[in-house]
């Protein structure tokens, strides 16, 4: 008979070292894996009952170890790591790929007139917010208010960015007017990100030792971490955006798409999934899941209840959301 598995492997962290960028991106490559969408709720339910189990000593009978990694892998694509809830399955970073291919690439297409304008970029920062909202850090509660200020700015910004781009750029040539989708991407990205995450700024984001015990809130770990998160955002955008304007610039000069111009749609789309597949993952490794500031970064008062009550710490970490 095969040995039981060992219940002292650590699955609060990732299977890859975290302190590289290659261990990173492994980890996030199994993360944003489209095919999580996919999973059932019973496997989402069997996952969790293993994760659980496993967390209080408790091993499933012939569990293996890759068993295991692939069964905390299934529970964190679809459980928040702060709250521990269900999120929602738009909003799940497994659903990013095929979520901001089919957004991104009807964007890119579509940015002609004004009604098309409006009308994708309202989607693409509605399903922002769901995806801000989903992935935000700690396990404060925001409100009705907040949600709504967030979403309505944002689109706001965005719409206005577009469309006024689009205004400039009606006299230049077609190839730079293919760029605006991703300069009124960009500006949103910096207005939605910080407002849908407004409560972590105003009242901290949960911070802790090396070993997890919990110190306190910050708002300084808060502005770090929001600042990493727009920062990986509007790079994760930048390659499905960049590219495929001059590929399908090239393209639609050629007589295939002259005959069937209805096929720019789904031949961008497609492109922008390409490079989604790759820079998601990539972009989301930039910074440390579980990132961390010196104690002397923090607020005055922090600093002194730390040094205080945990006078050995130097270093604190947080989770800096997605």
């Amino acid at each position: 008979m095969a040995a039981e598995l060992s219940t002292s492997i650590n699955i609060k962290e990732p299977r890859w070292d975290q302190s590289t960028f290659v261990g990173r991106a492994k980890h996030f490559f199994t993360v944003t894996d489209p095919r999580n969408v996919l999973l059932t709720n019973e496997q989402l339910a069997h996952a969790h009952k293993i994760i659980t189990d496993y967390r209080q000593g408790v091993v499933s009978p012939g569990l293996t170890e890759d068993e295991l990694w692939r069964a905390k892998y299934v529970f964190d694509s679809a459980f928040h790591p702060d709250t521990g809830e269900k999120m929602i399955l738009i909003g799940r970073m497994s659903a990013q790929v095929p979520m901001n291919m089919t957004i991104t690439g009807c964007m890119m297409t579509f940015y002609k007139t004004t009604p098309a304008v409006v009308l994708w970029q309202w989607i693409n920062q509605s399903f922002n917010a769901i995806v801000n909202y989903t992935n935000r850090s700690g396990d404060a509660p925001i409100t009705v208010n907040q949600l709504g200020t967030a979403y309505v700015s944002a689109t706001t910004g965005a719409v206005a960015t577009a469309l006024g781009l689009n205004a400039l750029t009606k006299h230049v040539s077609p190839l730079i007017g293919r760029f605006v989708p991703f300069a009124a991407v960009a500006a949103a990205n910096c207005i939605n990100i910080p407002l849908m995450r407004q409560r972590e700024l105003q009242h901290g984001i949960p911070i802790t030792d090396e070993n997890d015990n919990r110190l306190g809130e910050s708002t300084k770990a808060a502005q770090q971490a929001i600042s990493q998160v727009v920062v990986s955002r509007i790079l994760m955008a930048s390659p499905g955006m960049a590219i495929p304007p001059f590929l399908m610039n090239h393209l639609e000069k050629k007589a295939f798409l002259k005959k069937f111009p209805w096929m720019s749609a789904p031949i961008q789309v497609g492109l922008v999934g390409f490079c989604l597949v790759f820079a998601t993952p990539l972009c989301c490794a930039l910074f440390p899941q579980k990132s961390s500031m010196s104690v002397s970064r923090l607020e005055p008062e922090l600093q002194e209840k730390i040094r205080a009550n945990h006078p050995g710490v130097e270093r604190v970490y947080f989770n800096k959301g997605l």
